[in-house]
């Protein structure tokens, strides 16, 4: 049996699930594609059908995680998120084949190097379509380009605990990315805004999704918000129950982080919302047959980014009706293609 390994240990949730397409086109030349990947990605690549086995680096002695690699005897194996400690640890295992970023002091270690379409300049190619290029060193390829999760059971039994009673359907409102909780200056006014008017525009009740480090934040929404058919769900689902969530729900709509590509591959009308000129939504876009995306135009301070950014005017300007205006457009009319370049 030929084997392979996609080595994705890295970057957030929404990283590896675009990775898992990976998986995907190696499948084309491979009859077994395992995943190596963090901890906390773990549960996310397990919902994916392209992937055979997941394994975890938890950051422990490279020797064992190599000797562990040794003993299934991958054929090869592609590292999308390369560091000097996954390169090591993929020669360390003696995959004869490996595939990885040129360009780096341990370049070295991948037989195969690839050069990031960044690196020279690309800044509108899909992070998808860049990761592919790893595979087609292999001559491996894939046309999908919609990452696969499919919620369990238990998943779906986990999110009927947080929807007893939303006759009228529910959406989806994630207003936080991975730093909203970390400065405590994360505006909460426009996303107040934006609950109330897509709940009076649709008719639905509006779920607050986030982390349980977000829940402070939320709360703070929800204070400002007319109440009664707003909900705060921070940290009350896995992120397969949160798949069973978006799935049936009539839009999710958010700051781009990863539960909008969950959202996005579970099938959910996505709507992603990029509101710093530091975003590149052609690059991040949520990949899904329903999907929007609305675009920064508020002019930020010169050099910001999000991680240092002052004060998030772009989030405090948050343009409601613009957002609002994209998810008509996602409920009223699916579509085809992920971005109808909606200004914000």
């Amino acid at each position: 049996m030929t084997r392979a390994l996609l080595y994705c240990a890295g970057g957030g949730i929404g990283d590896s699930l675009v990775a898992s397409l990976v998986a995907r086109a190696l499948r084309t030349r491979y009859e077994q594609v395992d995943a190596l990947t963090l901890p906390a990605h773990r549960a996310t690549l397990e919902r994916v059908p392209d992937i055979d086995t997941v394994l975890i680096d938890d950051g422990g002695d490279e020797g064992a995680l190599a000797a562990s690699l040794r003993d299934r005897n991958y054929n090869a194996c592609v590292v999308t998120w390369a560091t000097a400690r996954t390169a090591r640890v993929a020669k360390l295992a003696k995959i004869p084949v490996r595939v990885g970023q040129a360009r780096r002091l341990y370049s070295g270690d991948f037989t195969k190097r690839v050069v990031v379409r960044s690196e020279r300049g690309d800044v509108a190619s899909h992070w998808s379509d860049i990761l592919l290029d790893y595979a087609r060193a292999l001559d491996c390829d894939t046309n999908d380009r919609i990452p696969r999760f499919v919620p369990t059971a238990q998943d779906e039994r986990e999110a009927e605990s947080v929807t007893p009673s939303f006759s009228k359907g529910y959406i989806i409102l994630h207003p936080t990315n991975a730093i909203a909780s970390q400065r405590g200056i994360w505006p909460t006014s426009g996303w107040a805004s934006l609950a109330d008017a897509l709940a009076d525009r649709f008719d639905a009740t509006i779920l607050l999704s986030g982390a349980k480090s977000d829940d402070g934040i939320n709360a703070a929404i929800l204070a400002d918000t007319a109440g009664e058919r707003v909900v705060n769900i921070a940290g009350k689902l896995g992120i397969g129950a949160f798949g069973a969530l978006a799935r049936d729900a009539q839009a999710f709509v958010g700051i781009t982080t990863g539960t909008m590509h969950v959202a996005a591959a579970v099938g959910a009308p996505t709507v992603g919302i990029f509101p710093f000129q530091s975003d590149f939504p052609e690059r991040w876009a949520p990949l899904g047959t329903h999907t929007e995306v609305v675009r920064a135009s508020y002019p930020c301070h010169p050099g910001d980014t999000k991680e240092r950014c002052p004060d998030y005017a772009c989030i405090a300007h948050l343009d409601v009706e613009r957002v609002v205006a994209a998810t008509q457009a996602l409920i009223g009319g699916p579509r085809a293609r992920h971005d109808t370049t909606v200004h914000l």
